[in-house]
């Protein structure tokens, strides 16, 4: 028998390109390239693992903004015949490779630390709370830029994360020169390393879990897939519903598709079509839905969870 296809139209304006926050991906970006020179330089200077363990990190957090930017500028870009879905998909994968390359950060701050802890020196715990403090600064106030955009996208998210953990990893460093500076204890500088290094971990965790569920197209957090089928299951003249999905476009939590197979008695028309789009837009923020109508049950076409 053959298939009815009926697809609800729709009509989608493209993100602005770099997802609204070209001006704050630009500031991190220079801001923090200047930050890990300086860390950098002072941490060999000082001797101090919990200042270039820093300065690693903020070179991954260079390196996070400048994909998340770059996958925020590709999302704005227009369909092509080959990408037929645009490049908003970009953004999932490089809020994945993020989180992949923040746990990298953490690998080579879990390396300098135990190498500081086999091979200790004395610190200059004057020179590494200047430097820590200038970090709060730099890596506070680029979270804030990243702050409005942060829970509705994962790819924002990661660049906020990236930020606001460095921020308080800053704050740490401050806090353990300030007491190496005054007991002159220079075993505690590693010490903090592994303690920041723990917080960050279970910092970011979140990020990977949320960005690893992006990447496998599972069902948005807050939608539940029994509702939307028994909303679909409602509808007038709908006797089964099959092959329903529901996944993110992108890493915008607003950017959420539907595809299902509906069986309905008779070819239904625009008026309902129209209604059945509109009301998964509105009960569950639905806003890219697509709905194959099949006339009769057919023994060719196997329902599927």
């Amino acid at each position: 028998m053959p298939h009815d296809h009926t697809h609800a139209g729709h009509a989608h304006a493209a993100p602005p390109p770099g997802g609204g926050f070209n001006g704050a991906f630009a500031v991190g970006i220079a801001l923090n390239l200047l930050f890990v020179v300086a860390e950098t330089v002072g941490g060999l200077r000082a001797n101090s693992a919990a200042l270039l363990s820093d300065a690693g990190h903020n070179l991954s957090d260079v390196l996070a903004l400048a994909l998340a930017w770059g996958a925020a500028w590709l999302a704005g870009r227009p369909a092509t015949p080959r990408y037929t879905f645009g490049y908003r998909g970009a953004t999932i994968q490089a809020a994945l490779l993020n989180a992949a390359l923040l746990y990298a950060a953490l690998g080579f701050i879990l390396w300098e630390t135990i190498d500081h802890f086999r091979h200790p020196a004395p610190v200059n715990g004057r020179a590494v709370m200047l430097l820590a403090g200038l970090g709060i600064l730099i890596n506070g106030g680029t979270a804030l830029l990243f702050r409005a955009g942060q829970r509705a996208d994962a790819n924002v998210r990661g660049a906020y994360l990236h930020m606001a953990t460095d921020a308080l990893v800053s704050a740490g460093v401050v806090a353990g020169g300030a007491v190496v500076y005054v007991t002159g204890w220079a075993w505690l500088d590693p010490v903090i390393g592994l303690g920041l290094l723990a917080v960050v971990a279970m910092g970011s965790w979140g990020l990977l879990r949320d960005t690893l569920r992006l990447g496998l197209q599972a069902v948005p957090p807050g939608l539940d897939l029994a509702a939307v089928r028994a909303y679909l299951l409602a509808q007038p003249g709908v006797a089964s519903v099959h092959d329903l999905h529901i996944w993110n476009l992108s890493s915008a939590a607003h950017d959420v598709a539907l595809t299902a197979h509906v069986v309905h008695p008779g070819p239904p028309d625009a008026a309902w079509l129209a209604a059945l789009t509109a009301g998964l837009q509105h009960e569950f923020a639905i806003h890219h839905s697509t709905v194959q109508v099949e006339a009769h049950p057919l023994e060719t076409c196997q329902p599927h969870p």
